[in-house]
């Protein structure tokens, strides 16, 4: 009877996320994950539970983390009705909302539960961004100082439009060499010193072949 009820959701969701016009959420996500946490955010905001929706998917994270559900709902080999079987009850024991468990439904429906943390992380991107948080993540090769620090904040905020508050994650990475990568948002910059080598390293070697080609070429006439 429950895994009746389940079905009879999984149903309810798809068509009302067809029928009705998909609310974009403020950042594109791609791949899998992405698609189906923009159908989530679409579910949430037309009936204005995007917040707690966003809780509940913290509360899906620890679930998915247990050793003995994720053993059965992330098992390939075991049917996709035992996995909504034992994920239905752990989400009834939690108490979580239709959404969230019309999401973990269509997952399970499809054979994509092991997308279910990535739905999760493309949602709190979205989220995030709804809020007008701009995640910023700098590598570097070796920590930065509290000067060059604050002149990086400087420079980022630079990028921010009215309304949008700077997140900032730091991180080492010695096998860059020096300088640093920037991923702002959607933007992706590489100004890492080992890229520059790479670069350069190219450059010479294909200036290289042709200087040969020519030298070659040259001994024929």
């Amino acid at each position: 009877m429950a895994a009746l009820g389940l079905g009879l959701q999984v149903r309810q969701f798809s068509t009302s996320v067809l029928r009705q016009a998909l609310i974009r959420p403020p950042i594109d996500v791609y791949g899998v994950g992405g698609r189906y946490a923009t159908a989530l955010f679409s579910a949430a905001s037309k009936q204005k539970k995007l917040e707690q929706v966003e809780k509940e998917m913290g509360t899906l994270s620890s679930l998915i983390k247990d050793p003995k559900l994720s053993s059965i709902v992330m098992n390939p080999h075991v049917k996709r009705s035992l996995k909504l079987k034992y994920f239905g009850a752990a989400m009834t024991k939690a108490n979580l909302s239709p959404i969230t468990v019309n999401l973990i439904t269509v997952l399970a429906d499809n054979g994509r539960l092991t997308l279910t943390a990535d739905v999760i992380g493309a949602f709190a991107k979205m989220m995030s961004a709804h809020r007008g948080e701009v995640i910023c993540t700098v590598t570097t090769a070796h920590p930065l100082d509290e000067a060059n620090l604050a002149d990086l904040k400087v420079a980022l905020n630079g990028f921010l439009t009215k309304g949008e508050t700077l997140i900032l994650e730091t991180k080492s990475d010695t096998s860059i060499l020096g300088g640093m990568i920037v991923s702002i948002g959607d933007k992706y910059v590489d100004m890492s010193t080992k890229t520059k080598i790479h670069k350069l390293t190219k450059i010479i070697r294909d200036n290289w072949l042709l200087l040969m080609e020519g030298i070659s070429n040259a001994c024929f006439y």
